[in-house]
Order: C-alpha cells, then sequence, then structure tokens
C-alpha cells in the first residue's frame, strides 16, 4: 500500500513538472514571436528611411536570416517538447508496470500461503505459471509501446530538419533570384 501511495505522488509530480515545462516553453516560444514581430517593423522603419537599393537588399535579407532564425528556435522548442513528453510517458509506463509487478508478487505470496495450508503444491505451480505468462505479456506489451514512441519521434525530427531543408532551399532561391535581378537593374542603367 505504501509503494503504491509512493508511485502516486511520484506520477503527481512527474505531472506538475510536465505542466511547468510547458508553461516555460509556450512563454519561450510567445517572446520569440514577439521578437520576431519587433525585427519585423524596425527592419519596415529602416526601409521606409533609406531606399538606397542595396540597402534594401540587405535589409530583406537580414530580415529573412532573422525569420530563419525565429523558426529554428521554435522547432527547436517544439521537439524538447515532445522530448520531454515522451520522456514522461516512459516514466509513467515504467511506474506502472513495477506497480503490476508488486501486485503479482502480493498475489503470489497470497496463492502460495493458501496452497501450502491447502498442500496443493500442483496447483500453486500452475497458477505461478499464469501469473508469469500474464507478467510477460505485459512487458512485452510495454516494450513495444515504447518502441513505437522512439520511432514517432525519429520520424517527427526528420520532418523537422526536411522542413528546414526546404526553407534553406527558398531561401537561397529568393536570394539568387534578387541578385538576379539587381543585376538587370545595373545593366539597364
Amino acid at each position: 500500500m505504501m509503494m503504491m501511495i509512493l508511485m502516486l505522488m511520484m506520477m503527481m509530480m512527474m505531472m506538475i513538472m510536465m505542466m511547468m515545462m510547458m508553461m516555460m516553453m509556450m512563454m519561450m516560444m510567445m517572446m520569440m514571436m514577439m521578437m520576431m514581430m519587433m525585427m519585423m517593423i524596425l527592419m519596415l522603419m529602416m526601409m521606409m528611411m533609406m531606399m538606397n537599393d542595396m540597402m534594401m537588399m540587405m535589409m530583406m535579407m537580414m530580415m529573412m536570416m532573422m525569420m530563419m532564425m525565429m523558426m529554428m528556435m521554435m522547432m527547436m522548442m517544439i521537439m524538447m517538447m515532445m522530448m520531454i513528453m515522451i520522456m514522461m510517458i516512459m516514466m509513467m509506463m515504467m511506474m506502472m508496470m513495477m506497480m503490476m509487478m508488486m501486485m503479482m508478487m502480493m498475489m503470489m505470496m497470497m496463492m502460495m500461503m493458501m496452497m501450502m495450508m491447502m498442500m496443493m503444491m500442483m496447483m500453486m505451480m500452475m497458477m505461478m505459471m499464469m501469473m508469469m505468462m500474464i507478467l510477460m505479456l505485459m512487458m512485452m506489451m510495454m516494450i513495444m509501446m515504447m518502441m513505437m514512441m522512439i520511432l514517432m519521434l525519429m520520424m517527427m525530427m526528420m520532418m523537422m530538419i526536411m522542413m528546414m531543408m526546404m526553407m534553406m532551399m527558398m531561401m537561397m532561391m529568393m536570394m539568387m533570384m534578387m541578385m538576379m535581378m539587381m543585376m538587370m537593374c545595373q545593366s539597364a542603367v
């Protein structure tokens, strides 16, 4: 019983920790957004002030870079959140497993007592076997679930990386286009 109470308390602690982490992440993301907006406004004001083509190009590029940075930071935050969540889930699973094991042990003890009293050794053996089988099954299920979690995380990571690559490519293309435009303008002049 004490163990169970302990487990429950631990779970509660985990939950609270998770919530706090989430809150922190959200705050950070909000701050990133605010920063991004401020940068954009600042850049726009600068552009209004100086209408030199070259300067404008520079500003554009800087803005894009900043946007990229912010996006990457956000992605990192999301990944961190996912990681934490998965860790928490795994911890919970472990705890559940522990509880189950304890219960099984207790049941086995009881069974043993009863069987000893009755002197039915065969029956006891059978019961033990059954218990073991159930336990094994549960363990297998847990392991499978964990594997799935890890797989999902990997997939998400891959997706994030792909997205980043795409963004980089787009940025490069845009820059190339800008350069071409500038060249054209110069040649025309």
